[in-house]
């Protein structure tokens, strides 16, 4: 099974939607296909839609997918890393009325340059030639995430019991 998703953005992703229903179409693609298809005008012809799931229901969606496309959004496309998946990435662009900047094309291709833990797709023949290939390009990514949580707490924490240690020394 395929998910897709576009997120919950106001501006239609009908771009999106139309590459992978044509995917389908042309049996580029034969697994079952789950849209969640947000704002967009576009209705797909050869695969499963609904404007929005449940939470529960995109985690089951995207537990159960061999392959989950996604929109731009970070925490739509680390929600799918943190479960040991590689997505296809479709960043959201101003150009055609999907976003109100570029700043998913931005942000998208430095992870995906830096981390190597996505599959950037710009067009309809990047997207044929991911899911066609997709489990060859996956084979060398880590579903991984580097966060620098840890070790911000430990520096904060850290910097805190010094305020308190001076301030009990009255200094």
């Amino acid at each position: 099974m395929i998910f897709v998703t576009v997120g919950t953005h106001e501006q239609p992703f009908d771009r999106l939607l139309k590459y992978v229903d044509e995917a389908k179409e042309k049996n580029i693609i034969d697994d079952e296909i789950v849209i969640q298809s947000g704002f967009s005008k576009y209705e797909p012809k050869y695969c499963r839609c609904g404007k929005f799931y449940s939470y529960e229901e995109i985690e089951e969606f995207t537990d159960r997918a061999r392959i989950v496309i996604t929109h731009g959004g970070p925490s739509s496309f680390i929600a799918v890393i943190k479960k040991g998946k590689i997505p296809i990435v479709v960043p959201r662009e101003k150009r055609f009325g999907e976003h109100v900047n570029d700043h998913q094309v931005e942000f998208v291709g430095i992870v995906a340059q830096r981390n190597r833990n996505i599959i950037e797709v710009r067009n309809f023949e990047e997207m044929k030639e991911s899911l066609l290939n997709y489990d060859k390009l996956v084979t060398d990514m880590k579903a991984y995430i580097k966060s620098n949580n840890s070790e911000f707490n430990e520096k904060f924490e850290k910097i805190a019991e010094e305020l308190f240690e001076n301030k009990e020394m009255g200094k």
